[in-house]
């Protein structure tokens, strides 16, 4: 084995997955179920699902409408296309 290579030609591996983030967030126990159930009738892990979705909010860069004090409560939010 040599003592050192060279690797200034190399190129990156197409092919590997794209790195995901361990993180820890509170979601609404409503959103939890809505999507385990998801995840039920598509065979799918929920985790996979609500990355899913948030990644197709990212590619359409969808923003929340967040309101205040209105009905649904405070902090209520709908996704804008």
């Amino acid at each position: 084995m040599r003592d050192e290579y060279d690797f200034s030609e190399g190129i990156k591996n197409p092919y590997v997955r794209q790195q995901k983030t361990t993180v820890t967030i509170r979601l609404d126990t409503s959103t939890v179920d809505y999507f385990k159930k998801l995840s039920e009738e598509t065979s799918m892990p929920y985790q996979t699902l609500i990355n899913a979705y948030l990644a197709d909010c990212v590619a359409h860069k969808r923003k929340p409408v967040i309101t205040w004090g209105e009905e649904g409560g405070a902090g209520a939010s709908q996704t804008r296309p």
